[in-house]
């Protein structure tokens, strides 16, 4: 889908998880990042910037993500994750985009129905801001639209992009879906082992 690109906020330290939250497994031969990528593929995105930051090369080597995803360095990964936003937001083409898409690694498993549904409710009511809710939990991916892009560059990283959500909450779309892959973030060594199954070795 033209003029829509997708950022994947891959560069924390997956501190809490201990090792890289990107190359978990979901499957045999899948991984995190090897799903979200898929899945934003799946769904008609063919712009995708993957953001990494700590195992960067880690993640770059041992990655099989779809066709035409570029991955993007953030050196200032530890500033938090708006800095990861920023990167992506950098490296999409913001002159042509007229939104972005932004999903979390933690959020693997959300459905393309799920990103498809966002993207046309945005499409057609060209809201700032979309995202998925259910039963008043907000889940991913959040769609910026270009309309907010320099107030995100502007934002303080300290605080993130959650002001900047509030300031324009009269205005955002709020998408009932009932998809619980996009509300489910898996962050520690015991959500996943609730979500997916025993945690390798």
């Amino acid at each position: 889908m033209p003029g829509i690109s997708a950022i994947v906020l891959a560069g924390g330290k997956s501190s809490r998880m201990g090792r890289p939250k990107a190359l978990l497994p979901i499957t045999a031969h899948e991984t995190f990042l090897d799903r979200v990528t898929r899945t934003l593929a799946d769904a008609g995105v063919e712009d995708i910037v993957v953001v990494v930051g700590a195992d960067a090369a880690i993640i770059r080597n041992a990655s099989r993500p779809a066709a035409g995803v570029r991955f993007v360095d953030n050196p200032d990964y530890e500033r938090g994750q708006l800095t990861s936003l920023l990167a992506g937001l950098r490296a999409v083409d913001t002159a042509r985009a007229s939104a972005v898409l932004v999903t979390l690694i933690d959020v693997p498993l959300v459905s393309a129905d799920t990103v498809r549904t966002l993207i046309a409710v945005q499409r057609e009511r060209g809201a700032p801001i979309v995202r998925p809710v259910s039963n008043g939990l907000h889940g991913h991916p959040v769609i910026f639209g270009r309309a907010l892009f320099a107030e995100l560059q502007d934002a303080d990283p300290a605080f993130g992009a959650k002001p900047i959500v509030r300031a324009h909450q009269a205005e955002m779309i709020e998408v009932a879906v009932e998809d619980e892959g996009a509300f489910t973030d898996i962050d520690t060594p015991e959500e996943y082992e609730r979500v997916i199954g025993p945690l390798p070795r």
